[in-house]
């Protein structure tokens, strides 16, 4: 197995993750947070989803799904809309306001097929890539890959363990 064959195989374990954190919730469930200033479920499912739609489409020098789709409107925001949820307070966590479990799986789903298209077309050499000179060592595609799979995963976790709090 080589490091594309690991990663494609990594990331494919996260709609399994996103689907048990959030199948048959209403969106009152979906907005629900554990103590005051903590994230929801469905902020935790959308921002997952938004990392890795925003840094898939930079690096195929894309438009993001959700600001070409209709999805932000379906998650309390403006059309176009590109917020990511990086540095949200709490208010602005309160904010995302997903229609239903199927809205966040729907988004999520459209975001994977393109990240397995894009994966299904490196190279061993394409993840020696640096695609960020901005830090010390420059961050590597491989680097960059495995740390938006990192994020996604702690996030589906985190949903699920709010689910069950439930």
């Amino acid at each position: 197995m080589d490091a594309r064959e690991v990663l494609i195989d990594a990331y494919g374990r996260l709609p399994e993750l996103v689907h048990r954190a959030v199948h048959g919730l209403t969106p009152e469930q979906l907005r629900y947070a554990p103590a005051a200033g903590a994230n929801s479920i469905g902020w935790l499912v959308w921002h997952l989803t938004r990392v890795q739609d925003s840094h898939i489409a930079e690096l195929l020098d894309e438009e993001q799904v959700y600001v070409t789709g209709d999805w932000a409107p379906r998650f309390g925001f403006k059309p176009g809309s590109s917020d990511t949820g990086y540095g949200h307070s709490p208010a602005q966590v309160a904010q995302v306001t997903p229609e239903s479990w199927e809205t966040l799986t729907g988004y999520y789903q459209a975001v994977h097929e393109r990240t397995l298209g894009y994966l299904g077309g490196l190279t061993g050499e394409d993840l020696d890539r640096v695609v960020d000179e901005n830090w010390d060592p420059p961050v590597t595609l491989g680097v960059r890959l495995v740390s938006v799979y990192d994020d996604d995963a702690q996030h589906a976790g985190q949903a699920a363990y709010v689910r069950g709090l439930l």
